[in-house]
């Protein structure tokens, strides 16, 4: 854009000795893309940009591509600072990758499942992983019925199907956790329960659990109030897997808010 363009060819002249509060308040008015080619011009604009999440920089971008209700709400309460939540908000459900039968609810984050008989609905975020760590939480708001799946997908896994099934999980595309028996799902077959231990508590409404994806070591780990439950599933392929979950239960919301690197410990 314009601002883009005029405050990239600043760095060509006496404007990349501008001083940050200046730079600041001019990377203020862009958008992410934009921010992202100043980031690159030199390491003063650099540091501008990334010494502080909380900057006036990331504050307006915040303001501008976030719903006041997420902001306002605690659904980012686990974000501390603007820029994750910014970040957050990149990497929530797609509008365009889920099933027909559900919505994104204007806060950016909580999928709803229209009341729609025998059918099993899913949804993936927008970017999904090759390499790194990440972490995100998800939890339902709703009742979780007879299956509820969280876990991760590549971009060919049907996000919609035919009955009450555990759609997540239901083929070689997909990994899941079903909440409601505790069953860990891979190509159509029960992985075994989780967590591996006796009388392992069910799932609440409201429950915030925490998904790890390492693709560095190809696993996939859940936590449950800050308790490592541990690993899931080994050995994931190295393809692109996407944050995604499947419902059965009519108008159940389900939210996903991506979190970052995990912190180790």
């Amino acid at each position: 854009s314009s601002s883009g363009g005029a405050a990239a060819a600043a760095a060509g002249g006496p404007g990349w000795r501008l001083p940050g509060r200046v730079l600041e308040l001019v990377f203020s008015y862009l958008e992410l893309r934009e921010l992202r080619s100043c980031a690159l011009v030199c390491k003063l604009w650099h540091r501008v940009l990334h010494g502080d999440e909380n900057s006036e920089v990331w504050r307006s971008l915040a303001a501008r591509c976030l719903a006041e209700e997420a902001l306002r709400t605690d659904i980012l309460c686990n974000v501390p600072t603007y820029k994750g939540k910014v970040r957050a908000f990149h990497h929530a459900f797609s509008t365009n990758d889920c099933s027909r039968n559900v919505y994104i609810k204007k806060n950016g984050f909580t999928l709803h499942r229209n009341p729609i008989a025998q059918s099993t609905d899913g949804a993936r975020t927008k970017i999904g992983f090759s390499e790194g760590r990440h972490a995100w939480e998800v939890w339902w708001e709703g009742p979780l019925g007879t299956v509820a799946v969280i876990g991760i997908a590549t971009k060919r896994a049907a996000m919609q199907c035919q009955g009450y099934v555990a759609l997540l999980g239901s083929d070689d595309q997909s990994w899941g956790w079903n909440l409601v028996d505790n069953n860990l799902l891979h190509n159509g077959e029960v992985n075994g329960s989780f967590p591996q231990c006796n009388n392992a508590p069910k799932y609440q409404i409201g429950e915030r659990i925490r998904v790890i994806l390492d693709m560095e070591d190809k696993t996939l780990a859940f936590e449950r109030g800050y308790e490592f439950l541990g690993v899931a599933f080994r050995g994931l392929p190295k393809v692109c897997l996407y944050p995604a979950v499947s419902a059965v239960y009519g108008n159940t919301e389900v939210t996903l808010v991506y979190l970052g690197k995990p912190l180790d410990g």
